[in-house]
């Protein structure tokens, strides 16, 4: 069974820096396209970043220029560095990987229990 788990967050100041990081455990073949997401309160769940298997990347306009998705295809782990925080940023963080390949076959749609990040003002 595969898992993407996230770390990094926590609580930043405004105009701060955090690291996230998601790594996949299971038997892994590859990966394809990996994105980050996030859910604040009452809102509803939104694309943050998103980066295929060959280094391709699409940000969201909220985070573009501020926000750096990245990914080790050989540890099968995805990062997501953000500068420059404001308050709006904070949400419930959640990586998600649309098709993972094992050898078994593949597992499609699967998502990460999240990481909380919460910027102060």
């Amino acid at each position: 069974q595969v898992q993407l788990v996230e770390s990094g967050g926590g609580l930043a100041q405004a105009g701060g820096s955090l690291r996230l990081s998601c790594a996949a455990s299971g038997s892994i073949v590859s990966i394809n396209a990996m994105g980050w997401y996030r859910q604040a309160p009452g809102k509803q769940r939104e694309l943050v970043a998103v980066i295929n298997s060959g280094g391709g990347v699409h940000y969201a306009d909220s985070v573009q220029g501020r926000f750096t998705i990245s990914r080790d295809n050989a540890k099968n782990t995805m990062y997501l560095q953000m500068h420059s925080l404001k308050p709006e940023d904070t949400a419930v963080y959640y990586c998600n990987a649309d098709f993972i390949y094992t050898g078994l076959g593949y597992n499609r749609d699967v998502w990460g229990q999240g990481t909380q990040v919460t910027v102060s003002s």
